[in-house]
């Protein structure tokens, strides 16, 4: 009997393993796929692999110190847009998520509701509202008009407040008000006790806003190629779109070698940051 129980936990065993193995190598393929792509010296994906019959670094040489290249352009710009976006959308959420935590005031519930419920509508549905409030920015207030930087950061940071506060505010919850009301009796103001008392506390969840935030900038592509012209304006992922986008003129080792230097940044943060995400997430789990 024992043996017999032996052998289904080893069964088991190696059935769970064989799948976890599965599930990596389903997710690794495409990123190593990519990686052979940026060493091929073919330009056609018909022709390459992971592992490409005579790699090179030319892709990558011509990315980086070409004549013509932009490439660092759209990293400079990309990281701009980024962490301005990032850095501001994590104050102004923390400062709604501190008030929806702390304070009661008529329309508090509706308003978490209706954050939620906005948050249900991808940003890209309101692309033509988006793009006449841009028009009329660009007529009356240049700086925030169309194929500017803080246009598109203001665009973005008016989709990105919704979620993010809830997800701040949940984790507020879990922060003791004794340790508030112990600063209030030495007199600090409710402002004070914020910056002093709670943010210093809510670090993770600050972090997993701040590259939640960061990687949905970094990544897209509607907004940025409505707002945006010219190569000298554009971000990675816009930029990118330049070496494929036409048929007779595909550069598509070019365009891997670029995935993989802008995926870089992300790996590095994630990298550098990763027992705050990880703390952060699950902190906040709370019922209220």
């Amino acid at each position: 009997m024992r043996y017999k129980r032996t052998f289904r936990y080893v069964i088991c065993r190696i059935i769970r393993h064989g799948v976890i193995w599965v599930a990596i190598a389903f997710a690794v393929f495409p990123a190593l796929f990519i990686i052979g792509t940026s060493f091929n010296p073919a330009n056609s994906i018909n022709s390459t692999g992971i592992f490409p019959a005579k790699p090179t670094l030319d892709n990558y040489k011509s990315l980086l110190f070409g004549a013509n290249s932009v490439f660092a352009m759209w990293m400079w710009n990309t990281l701009k847009i980024c962490f301005v976006t990032s850095s501001i959308s994590v104050f102004l959420c923390a400062l709604g998520a501190y008030a929806f935590s702390r304070f009661r005031f008529p329309g508090r519930r509706a308003g978490l509701l209706m954050i939620l419920l906005v948050q249900m509508f991808p940003q890209t549905l309101g692309m033509t509202a988006i793009f006449l409030i841009m028009v009329w920015f660009n007529k009356n207030f240049p700086l925030l008009g169309l194929n500017t930087h803080s246009g598109l950061i203001f665009v973005y940071l008016g989709g990105a407040i919704g979620f993010n506060t809830w997800l701040m505010k949940g984790y507020f919850d879990s922060i003791p008000r004794s340790l508030e009301e112990a600063a209030f009796v030495d007199g600090a103001t409710p402002f004070r006790t914020f910056l002093s008392i709670v943010l210093p506390l809510a670090k993770p969840i600050l972090v997993v806003v701040f590259i939640i935030q960061f990687i949905a900038t970094y990544s897209e592509y509607m907004i940025a190629s409505t707002l945006l012209k010219g190569d000298n304006m554009y971000t990675l992922a816009v930029g990118l779109r330049l070496f494929v986008g036409q048929h007779y003129d595909d550069r598509w080792g070019p365009f891997a070698a670029a995935g993989v230097l802008g995926s870089l940044v992300i790996v590095a943060i994630f990298y550098s940051l990763q027992g705050q995400i990880v703390s952060g997430l699950t902190g906040g789990a709370l019922k209220e």
